[in-house]
């Protein structure tokens, strides 16, 4: 019987070290968190207004910056298909499921996530206006759940006015969507810009993509140049815009580059990629270093360059001077590949 006790004895202090053995190494190996020792998998939540190439392309750099980062991520993509309602659905999607971080590529899209989350960072990019649209307090301190990168350098329609001046065009046809917030900002800057430069202004406005066109038909002959602004439902729809400018020799000034390889005449912008990329970069320092996104500064763009398109120049009958073809970075039409 005191053998058998003994036996007992030395069985149970075995399982009790074990049993501490493996709370040990279930520390070290499965705390992450706090030693680094097993790899974190954050699940991010990208809300996109529309497609179209310039929005894809920030995606593409917003996922790139992350994954660049060694992040294991799963990315969870929907589109809204311009449909604020959609934008709202989304939102309330990502907060039920508890996504780790919204990524909100447009203006809507991020206004969508603020109003459904004040726990969840979110970050944005292609915002015109990221203090107007009450998504930050500041770019330099945005407080809240909130940071991002904006679409619109301060110089961009300064100089794109600026240009239209010195070709010699006299009324800027303007076509855009009144419902959304950062066009109708980017519609008074330009209106104010054209008067100081001695120039007239016409516009149209639209509610979906399908009226582009039309909207574009119905300047013709009032207009004798087309801006286009970084308003989603027409920039989605911009081939149709060219069109009618090739058409009546109307040129079409753009504001981002990626409109300028569709065919767009002429911007002043970017690579939207880039400020995809450089949100990506803030959204690195949110999950990887536990910074609140109060922290993080919100940032223009950082590389502004006047890009030309010889071949929409030729086909809407504009005439380039030596001196802005010595300034500008010349390209043709990107084809597509089917």
């Amino acid at each position: 019987m005191k053998r058998l006790m003994t036996l007992l004895t030395m069985v149970s202090m075995v399982l009790v070290l074990a049993a501490c053995g493996t709370s040990s190494d279930a520390e070290s190996n499965g705390g992450s968190s706090e030693n680094g020792n097993e790899e974190q998998t954050f699940t991010v939540g990208i809300s996109q207004i529309v497609e179209h190439p310039s929005l894809n392309r920030a995606t593409e750099g917003f996922k790139e910056a992350l994954l660049d980062a060694g992040l294991d991520v799963e990315f969870v993509e929907e589109i809204a298909q311009g449909d604020n309602n959609n934008n709202q659905m989304i939102a309330q999607k990502f907060v039920s499921d508890e996504v780790d971080l919204i990524f909100a590529n447009s203006t809507p899209s991020a206004q969508s996530a603020l109003n459904e989350t004040s726990d969840i960072p979110v970050v944005f990019t292609s915002v015109t206006d990221p203090v107007g649209a009450e998504l930050v307090e500041s770019m330099e301190e945005p407080g809240g759940n909130v940071t991002g990168t904006a679409d619109m350098h301060p110089e961009t329609l300064p100089k794109t006015v600026e240009l239209i001046s010195d070709l010699d065009h006299e009324t800027v046809g303007l076509i855009y969507n009144a419902s959304e917030q950062n066009s109708v900002a980017q519609i008074e800057s330009v209106k104010e810009l054209a008067e100081e430069n001695g120039l007239d202004t016409t516009e149209s406005t639209v509610s979906s993509s399908s009226e582009v066109k039309q909207a574009a038909e119905s300047l013709v002959g009032k207009a004798d140049v087309f801006l286009v602004i970084t308003d989603n439902t027409v920039v989605s729809a911009l081939e149709t815009m060219l069109m009618v400018g090739q058409d009546h020799n109307v040129p079409v000034v753009v504001s981002e580059h990626d409109s300028v390889k569709r065919g767009g005449f002429a911007a002043y912008g970017f690579d939207y990629f880039d400020i995809g990329f450089e949100a990506g970069e803030k959204a690195v320092e949110i999950l990887k270093d536990g910074k609140s996104p109060s922290e993080i500064p919100a940032q223009y763009p950082q590389n502004l360059k006047l890009m030309i398109n010889e071949e929409a120049a030729e086909r809407m009958g504009v005439e380039l001077s030596d001196e802005i073809k010595e300034e500008a970075e010349l390209v043709t039409t990107e084809k597509d590949d089917e």
